[in-house]
């Protein structure tokens, strides 16, 4: 029975959603019912943009020149909703082909992409019989919000919004305003110059000056030279000068500084090997302080990942780069129409980063990573990576085959589309490591997923410059052994551990290294860990958790979680189970970590022993409930409670273990601060 729509036109029942073959004449019609409105209605849906401006006065100015700002076509995620999603309400899932048959043939909407499998073994990877894929559209947000509503909750029709990389913003000093003067004022005019060892200029580095108003930024030239201005400033009022070398400095920060009007104001940096641990480096092999943290350095030479597939979703990765010419494979998704093998062009360097940590190579120089023999494919998703873009990434992973997946990204609301995905990979046995985010808020998407490992980031006092930015993560919550939770690090009940993420020293382009922070540092040590697990630790190689599966991604989860030691003053919302140690994660260590909490006594802990619902209930009922389940019936493993198992296991050898501990053996020395 034919409908009429707003401007009295009939039209005939979407197919989409009826599962009729006659076309989406309804959804078309409601696309046009709105400009009907203004009298420039057609039955044929061809009128031209330009017609439209002509019959809509209020597009163009008074006086003819130009157009008047408007919202522009957004784009969309367009997906039938699984199965999983619709039993609830009894409902059938849409057919793709029917929906993608549908939305191309409508006039007002723009189908620019199609994801899907990319192979037979993609499609049947997840062991569900096959999906179906997404497409990407582009239309207005009242064509949106219509084909949303036909859709009966069978469809998901999502914003593609944009991701970030998980790097830390610079924090701006207290009490600065976006305000600009109005009528003139001061204007402070400062030429900073930045020099490294000998006086050599720096050129590309980033420098920012900060005011009690707008701040002032800018790139030093090939002279290391760099003029920006201030407005309504004085010197008196400069509240910070901040200094970021483009590779091989410490970054540099000054509070109040004495800024000069009349000459350059020179910053000096330190190269990165002047620092004590960093000694000879690049030339001579360091291990970062992130993994000796975790004790790599203490691993067996032969532990390297062989066999493990890994994908870092990121910004490419800079083969250029001496440790990192042993990756082979990758998928340029941004470009993958012209150039899906440009994933090897790193401009952002952040990629290559995440790499370093991960698998750089064991030469006699740089770095060396955790999983050096993984097998690494480098998907490149930034700059401007989008939902679509990464669920695309995710099928290559799926059809790949690939093990585990390292995500420093995040975006600003959770995504079904990108959910159904997560939960495909995850049933094709890929495990997602996340970085919790930077925002100093709660955990950020996809990091807040059930279905994923949230990593927060940690940091340690003698690991950096005082006169570096490094020192603004400080947090108050610093332990004994001088491990603090970033001050950047988004928290939350998600948060599973934590890791190394404050001046975590890693691969540059084209062949440099560079210390940097965030969640983006720390997400990369918990994958390479995980990488190590799967390749080495015992129970993947029995029949149960060596096929892939969910199953199998659990146990994953649950041995990283269970090999934690607990770091910082910080609650359990900033560090879950703690910072995971390589050699309980690979199984050379006994863990006594893996036994329930409530098998130690609470008054020995200091802490209530408390079975999972409970916990949960006093965590916002996040981890308990689902924790509970993970790890195996109605216990849960206490990370407050793990060093009291601990100490126990090392009593009977004779060894006192303080419970803030996680380190090296023999036991480490207190804290003591290196200060230039």
């Amino acid at each position: 029975m034919p409908r009429p729509t707003n401007d009295g036109a009939s039209s005939s029942p979407d197919p989409t959603l009826s599962g009729g073959d006659s076309g989406p004449a309804s959804t078309e019609n409601a696309g046009r019912s709105t400009r009907g409105a203004s009298g420039s209605s057609s039955s044929t849906g061809g009128e031209t943009r330009a017609a439209a401006d002509t019959a809509d006065p209020g597009r163009r100015p008074a006086d003819g020149r130009g157009r008047n700002v408007a919202a522009r076509k957004k784009q969309y995620v367009i997906a039938p909703r699984q199965p999983d999603g619709l039993q609830a309400m009894s409902f059938q899932p849409l057919q793709f082909s029917a929906l993608e048959q549908a939305l191309r043939s409508s006039n007002d909407i723009e189908v620019v992409d199609t994801v899907g499998p990319k192979s037979v073994l993609g499609a049947l990877a997840d062991g569900m019989g096959g999906s179906q894929g997404v497409l990407v559209a582009r239309m207005t947000e009242q064509k949106a919000a219509v084909l949303h509503q036909q859709g009966q909750g069978r469809l998901l029709v999502e914003h593609d919004q944009h991701l970030n990389l998980m790097d830390p913003a610079l924090r701006q000093p207290a009490m600065v305003t976006g305000v600009m003067p109005a009528g003139g004022g001061p204007v402070l005019n400062a030429v900073i110059s930045v020099t490294g060892k000998d006086g050599a200029p720096q050129a590309e580095a980033e420098v920012s000056l900060f005011g009690s108003m707008l701040p002032a930024s800018g790139v030093t030239d090939a002279n290391g030279q760099v003029t920006l201005s201030l407005y309504g400033e004085t010197p008196e009022s400069v509240r910070g000068l901040y200094v970021k070398p483009k590779a091989d400095y410490w970054s540099f920060y000054q509070r109040d500084p004495d800024i000069s009007t009349d000459e350059p104001n020179v910053v000096v940096l330190r190269a990165l090997s002047d620092w004590p641990s960093l000694a000879g480096f690049p030339r001579q092999r360091a291990y970062g302080w992130g993994q000796k943290a975790m004790r790599l350095d203490q691993l067996p030479g032969n532990y390297r990942g062989q066999g493990i597939k890994i994908a870092i979703i990121d910004s490419g990765a800079a083969t250029t780069h001496a440790n990192l010419t042993g990756i082979k494979a990758g998928f340029d998704v941004l470009n993958k129409k012209t150039n899906p093998e440009g994933w090897d062009q790193d401009t952002l360097g952040h990629g290559s980063h995440c790499a370093g940590v991960i698998a750089a190579a064991d030469i006699a120089s740089g770095i060396r990573g955790f999983a050096p023999d993984a097998e690494v494919h480098a998907c490149k998703l930034f700059p401007g990576g989008q939902i679509s873009q990464l669920i695309d990434a995710l099928e290559y992973c799926i059809d790949k085959q690939i093990d585990v997946v390292n995500l420093s990204l995040g975006g600003a609301e959770v995504s079904e589309a990108l959910e159904q995905q997560i939960v495909r990979a995850k049933r094709a046995g890929i495990a997602c490591i996340v970085a919790a985010g930077n925002s100093s808020g709660a955990v950020q998407y996809p990091a807040s997923s059930p279905n994923v490992l949230a990593v927060a980031a940690v940091g340690k006092l003698d690991e950096f410059p005082a006169d570096s930015y490094h020192a603004q993560t400080l947090d108050q919550n610093v332990d004994a052994y001088g491990y603090f939770t970033a001050k950047f690090s988004c928290f939350g009940p998600q948060v599973a551990v934590c890791a190394p993420g404050v001046a975590i020293t890693s691969c540059v382009p084209p062949n440099n290294f560079a210390a940097w922070d965030g969640t983006s540092m720390a997400t990369p040590h918990v994958t390479g860990l995980a990488a190590l697990t799967l390749a080495h630790h015992p129970d993947f190689q029995t029949p149960q958790y060596k096929a892939r599966g969910a199953e199998r991604v659990e146990r994953l989860f649950q041995l990283i979680r269970a090999s934690a030691h607990r770091v910082s003053l910080g609650d359990q919302s900033r560090t879950g189970f703690g910072m995971p140690d390589v050699l309980v994660a690979v199984g050379l260590q006994n863990a006594a970590s893996q036994q329930p909490a409530q098998a130690v006594a609470p008054q020995q802990a200091g802490v209530m022993a408390m079975p999972a619902p409970q916990l949960g209930a006093n965590l916002g009922g996040a981890i308990g409930g689902n924790m509970g389940g993970l790890m195996g019936g109605g216990a849960v493993y206490d990370p407050l409670g793990l060093d009291v198992a601990r100490a126990a296991q090392m009593a009977a050898y004779g060894t006192q273990w303080p419970q803030l501990h996680v380190g090296r053996f023999p036991l480490p020395q207190p804290y003591n601060p290196i200060m230039w």
